[in-house]
């Protein structure tokens, strides 16, 4: 568990110091003031670039600089503001940067800024003499000689070429100030003695200017780094092997999660602060396990769960277990496969990962792994609760409810065809969530609307159904009786039935909608998903 922030790790030997701006770039372009990975990106807009500048030609305070002073060799960029940052001998103490990073990557951008071919840089900014502000040039050409590029401020012998150019002795003047405003201008710093990064994640996480805690990947990616070994570059590679299946856009914390149980530690935060207590060659091996792990679980999920993409999981979590349980179990037999088959539905049903997964969840899924993998249980853990069949008729139909991510695969496992022409539909592109054109409400939502029942009510997963775009359009929002009888009358009766029957409506689903029933349609089709989901759980329904 990583320390509160008392007053041990704060106070650890705070030195104060009011340096000159110029001299904190000079030391972050030399290497002496890194920034740490686990910090952001820059993402200042060109307006708050601006402001900042015309704040120091004014004098006014832009507030302090946090720096980490360690000879911890942890992650950290190599470029500020698109400009190189010199290394530094291995050991050798630096200061890492924890507040202030969009300030100083400012100064440094716009005062050691060089023409690269990008004219709409950021920092191809010059000062307007005889406006007395900083504006944002859009060439590579010089500017009017009473519009000074920033960047010469860095050197004082061009700058005073640049002045050299202008007639008025009183542009002359304001240029002369505004090289002796930066040259002086100062700035509060406080550095701290070294410490453990887990006592300065929580003093980042407090200070930090952007106000976003900081994440337990970019903590560990910081906590595990070494010259030769980056967490997240692992991880990203993982997703990039996965990205060839289409699943790459699992969340690198799910991926976190999985490396830290293949390890033995488990699920939580604390259990994944513990990998950086491994050795770098151990934690390479996890990782690589986890890797092949994860690989074995997505075709896991595409072959014999028929999830086409990541998008398609009901819960994130489920790949975290998925993973942990390959990673254990490298070689499942027939039996054990069914098992986890039946694991994953039950996890989407028995509410073990709905509105979140608790850490005393994750422990008894980490024990129940455990077990499975040992071989000591049959079942991968107990399902904690089975539903009511109503479910199917209570909860709302949309992409980011598990239960609507359910009903889509078993829809897909059934293999569905077109109401309308009969043909297969691909429910790979129903699965990918992108297209509502492929779901259809088998009661139409205008025609229960005019019958008086809600949106809500109306749009429910027991009353929606796989469609191509075409029958779709085709049906509209034709009563049901109306469109069954057309395509009875046309096709017959039993091949409609048949249809149906794939796309999971019941042959007394089917009398109730011939009778526009919508609640008779709802309790039959219930009952038909709710026994798919028990069979497919193994449960006797």
């Amino acid at each position: 568990m990583l320390p509160s922030l008392g007053r041990d790790p704060v106070a650890r030997d705070p030195e104060p110091s009011v340096p000159r701006i110029a001299k904190l770039a000079h030391r972050v372009l030399d290497g002496d003031i890194l920034l740490p990975k686990f910090q952001r990106g820059f993402v200042w807009n060109r307006k708050q670039v601006l402001d900042l500048l015309d704040s120091v030609a004014r004098n006014y305070p832009i507030g302090s600089i946090l720096l980490w002073r360690s000879t911890q060799e942890l992650a950290s960029e190599r470029t500020i503001a698109g400009l190189s940052i010199a290394s530094r001998p291995p050991g050798y103490p630096v200061n890492y940067l924890l507040d202030g990073q969009q300030r100083l990557s400012t100064i440094c951008g716009a005062l050691y800024w060089r023409p690269n071919g990008d004219p709409v840089s950021q920092w191809n900014v010059a000062y307007d003499l005889e406006q007395q502000s900083f504006l944002h040039v859009n060439s590579l050409d010089d500017p009017p000689p009473h519009q000074v590029p920033v960047r010469l401020l860095s050197d004082p012998s061009a700058y005073f070429r640049w002045l050299s150019r202008l007639d008025s002795q009183e542009l002359r003047d304001e240029g002369d100030r505004l090289l002796n405003v930066f040259q002086d201008y100062s700035i509060a710093v406080v550095t701290l003695g070294d410490m453990p990064i887990e006592a300065i994640a929580p003093v980042f996480e407090r200070i930090n200017s952007t106000g976003t805690p900081l994440t337990i990947v970019e903590l560990m990616r910081a906590a595990t780094w070494r010259p030769d070994f980056d967490l997240l570059d692992s991880i990203d590679a993982i997703l990039a092997v996965l990205d060839e299946k289409n699943y790459g856009k699992i969340d690198s914390k799910v991926l976190l999660r999985a490396i830290s149980a293949v390890a033995g530690f488990g699920f939580s935060r604390e259990n994944i602060e513990q990998l950086r207590s491994l050795e770098k060659d151990a934690l390479d091996a996890v990782v690589r396990q986890t890797g092949d792990a994860a690989r074995h679980a997505v075709d896991f999920l595409t072959t014999e769960i028929k999830t086409p993409t990541s998008v398609a999981l009901p819960y994130d979590a489920q790949f975290a277990v998925l993973t942990t349980i390959f990673g254990r179990l490298p070689k499942p037999n027939s039996v054990q496969y069914a098992a986890i088959r039946r694991w994953f539905w039950r996890s989407v049903l028995d509410g073990r990962f709905r509105g979140g997964w608790g850490t005393p969840q994750m422990a008894a899924d980490r024990e129940a792994i455990r077990e499975f993998a040992a071989g000591t249980t049959d079942e991968v853990g107990a399902p904690l609760a089975l539903p009511r069949s109503d479910i199917w008729r209570r909860t709302p139909f949309r992409s980011d409810n598990a239960i609507s991510k359910m009903l889509a695969l078993m829809l897909a496992g059934a293999g569905p065809m077109d109401l309308r022409t009969g043909l297969a539909i691909d429910p790979g592109k129903a699965l990918l969530w992108a297209n509502d054109k492929e779901w259809h409400h088998f009661f139409p939502k205008a025609f229960l609307k005019r019958q008086g029942v809600s949106a809500d009510q109306a749009n429910v997963p027991a009353n929606i159904i796989m469609l191509t775009s075409i029958s779709n359009i085709w049906i509209s929002d034709q009563v049901p009786s109306r469109y069954l009888q057309d395509l009875c009358d046309t096709d017959g009766e039993d091949v409609v039935r048949e249809r149906l029957t794939s796309c999971l409506v019941s042959d007394e689903a089917f009398d109730a909608a011939m009778r526009d029933d919508y609640e008779g349609f709802l309790v039959a089709r219930s009952k038909t998903l709710h026994q798919r989901a028990m069979k497919l759980m193994g449960e006797k329904y």
